[in-house]
């Protein structure tokens, strides 16, 4: 059986710093960041009880974020973002990293606790000396930085857990930070108006020489879904080298194929580009220097 608690599920653009901060608002000079992280490691017992052979919540959580950048400003409004895209909660991202992390453990143990409700009922209905096993519950949550430039950071945030049902899931989820508006990147920031027909298909390409098949519909003999739900989906980071899509679990794909990663060279992207794009000022105007 499925049992669905507290599962986060980060939509990139929710955390536009211009909710709280004004958007013409621009960092200091300074965009050296300096990191620390916050560590969880705690076993929540489903009952009230010492007894380890009963069910428990295994969580671990590794949150990575700013402590020192431009002013105290700059720094709280990146932190901001930080909170705001690793635990996807707006009541959280007012909180300070420490506050935020406490607040998200106490939600989730209450929610795992309120299943003890339900525990016993289900250990009567099973035979003698069975115990169901869907209610040892994981979450492994973390962050880590892909790119960092004087005027990007991209960083991704990964998601392991089990919450009842066959197996865990595994998702992962990116956030692009420009520096110096201290707002997140979009597609909407990098790509022309009517992208989505366009790039979908330099993504559906970009799958058939990574699967080394010569037409589409031999990607759905692969494993594929249609390749209807093939398109854009906000969740990427950048480099200097390209923009890198993720397609998490059951997205376009069956559970067994994992995360399917395309990763597409910006000279692929030359007609779907915007002129000055974003890009340009990130990647550009570092090489210049």
């Amino acid at each position: 059986m499925r049992k669905n608690i507290f599962i986060p599920v980060v939509i990139l653009s929710f955390i536009l710093s211009c909710t709280l901060f004004s958007c013409k608002k621009t960092a200091q000079n300074s965009t050296k960041i300096v990191f620390d992280s916050i560590v969880v490691k705690e076993q929540i017992p489903l009952l009230e009880t010492n007894d380890t052979t009963l069910p428990f919540a295994d969580i671990k959580i590794s949150f990575t974020y700013p402590v020192e950048f431009g002013n105290k400003e700059d720094l709280a409004r990146l932190q901001q973002i930080f909170i705001g895209t690793f635990f996807n909660s707006l009541h959280l991202d007012t909180l300070s990293p420490q506050e935020a992390v406490n607040a998200y453990v106490s939600d989730y143990k209450e929610e795992y606790k309120s299943l003890s409700n339900t525990y016993y009922s289900e250990i009567s209905r099973l035979p003698k000396g069975e115990m169901p096993m869907w209610y040892w519950y994981y979450m492994y949550n973390t962050n880590k930085v892909m790119f960092q430039n004087d005027s990007l950071l991209s960083y991704a945030i990964e998601y392991s857990d089990y919450t009842g049902g066959a197996h865990g899931s595994y998702r992962i989820t990116y956030a692009n930070i420009d520096l110096g508006k201290l707002v997140t990147v979009s597609e909407e920031d990098i790509f022309i108006p009517n992208y989505k027909k366009p790039l979908t298909e330099i993504i559906i390409n970009r799958l058939m020489d990574h699967y080394n098949v010569s037409v589409p519909d031999s990607l759905i003999s692969l494993g594929f879904f249609n390749l209807d739900e093939v398109f854009p989906n906000n969740n990427f980071w950048l480099d200097d080298e390209g923009i890198h899509y993720s397609f998490n679990q059951y997205e376009i794909a069956p559970y067994s194929m994992g995360v399917i990663n395309v990763d597409i060279p910006y000279g692929d992207l030359s007609a779907v580009l915007k002129p000055e794009n974003v890009t340009q000022k990130f990647f550009l105007k570092n090489a210049s220097k």
